[in-house]
């Protein structure tokens, strides 16, 4: 295992990135940590990493079948206690000892995509290729829900924070649903492309290609009524929950590619987005929809946004980018040129100090610290 430094750009300085190494030989897919500093990462071809704080492999398996491990998750009450899906399998294992599976569901009649824990960890949701989205009864080992409503990849999937029978997808068909478990149907959908249109002021000029709105990663703050949405046509949107409906608080460009990353730091109403053009970006939601302006022409059947009720991390407000880097009037307070396509995003504390951890299309892991925010 060897650490390597590789330096991050940013307008007043350079913090270097630590990568961690040694612990996969194919390009990594997902990634997790334990509330006591443990770390998980899946990889193609079955592979699973258990990793220390300080970078260093603690373990390694490879699932039989060499399935693409494509979501990994710790128990929040059992910090090695690790759920891991690959191809339509979701294992339970224990990150001391990689060696057998304590347990293992076949649920999903599709690749899995996306695994999410509700609040209390007595559900698991698994989101498929099939569009379906299982929701497994951990006590009685059993299904019991299944949510069919996408019409192609269901590309993840998250439970709200301190709603433990509510959650949110979002897929390849374009769409993002609200879901309640007392329901077999979800509460409320929007086709991202359609809306899309709709709020377009200006008709498409001819010769003029736009990417679809193929949704991507979906991601939950911690107050649990703010999510945001990722999605291929390189917009980040951000959704505020209002009942039994959804309203969309902003939407923005935040990338030249799709964005196949969202995440929300702990705690935070700060966003980490990862894309397909090599950068990462992190954005002050709450602040934005706080200042948004009530525009009169707004649609009908939308409301008022309310005021954010998500608690602010502290930082500097003064965005670390320059003016050709402004999204649509909205600035990110950090950019980093990572280089490499992103699979996946996660903030996490490490040795007490907040950092972003990156999986992208190489072997390694990497580490960039956020000491300010």
């Amino acid at each position: 295992m060897r650490l390597q430094l590789f330096p991050l750009h940013r307008v007043f300085g350079t913090i270097m990135a630590v990568k961690w190494t040694g612990g996969h030989s194919s390009p990594v897919l997902c990634l997790n940590a334990s509330k006591e500093g443990l770390l998980a990462s899946g990889a193609e071809g079955g592979d699973l990493t258990a990793w220390g704080e300080d970078g260093t492999p603690l373990g390694h398996m490879r699932f039989q079948g060499a399935d693409d491990v494509t979501s990994v998750l710790f128990s929040p009450s059992r910090p090695a206690k690790l759920y891991a899906s690959h191809g339509e399998t979701i294992s339970v294992l224990d990150v001391r000892s990689l060696k057998d599976s304590l347990d293992h569901f076949h649920v999903n009649e599709e690749e899995i995509n996306c695994l999410s824990l509700n609040q209390t960890e007595t559900l698991l949701a698994s989101a498929d290729d099939s569009g379906a989205i299982k929701i497994l009864d951990l006590e009685n080992k059993k299904v019991i829900r299944s949510l069919k409503r996408h019409s192609n990849i269901c590309s993840s999937v998250a439970f709200r924070p301190q709603r433990p029978q509510s959650l949110v997808s979002c897929g390849l068909d374009m769409q993002v649903m609200l879901w309640s478990l007392q329901k077999a149907r979800p509460l409320w959908i929007t086709n991202l492309q359609e809306d899309e249109a709709e709020e377009m002021e200006s008709p498409q000029s001819p010769g003029q290609l736009f990417n679809p709105a193929l949704a991507h990663s979906i991601s939950v703050a911690a107050c649990g009524d703010i999510f945001s949405c990722g999605a291929e046509d390189g917009k980040v949107r951000i959704f505020r929950v209002m009942g039994v409906k959804c309203e969309q608080e902003l939407g923005f460009k935040g990338h030249t590619l799709g964005v196949s990353q969202v995440c929300f730091l702990p705690e935070s109403c700060l966003l980490l987005t990862g894309g397909n053009d090599g950068k990462i970006m992190l954005w002050d939601t709450n602040s934005e929809v706080e200042k948004k302006p009530k525009s009169p022409t707004k649609r009908t059947h939308r409301k008022k946004p309310k005021r954010g009720t998500c608690t602010k991390q502290g930082g500097n407000t003064d965005a670390s980018v320059t003016d050709e880097e402004e999204h649509g009037n909205i600035l990110p307070k950090l950019n980093i040129e990572h280089g490499e396509k992103v699979n996946w995003l996660l903030g996490t504390k490490i040795k007490g100090h907040q950092n972003i951890l990156v999986a992208d299309q190489t072997s390694c892991i990497s580490v960039y610290p956020l000491n300010e925010f």
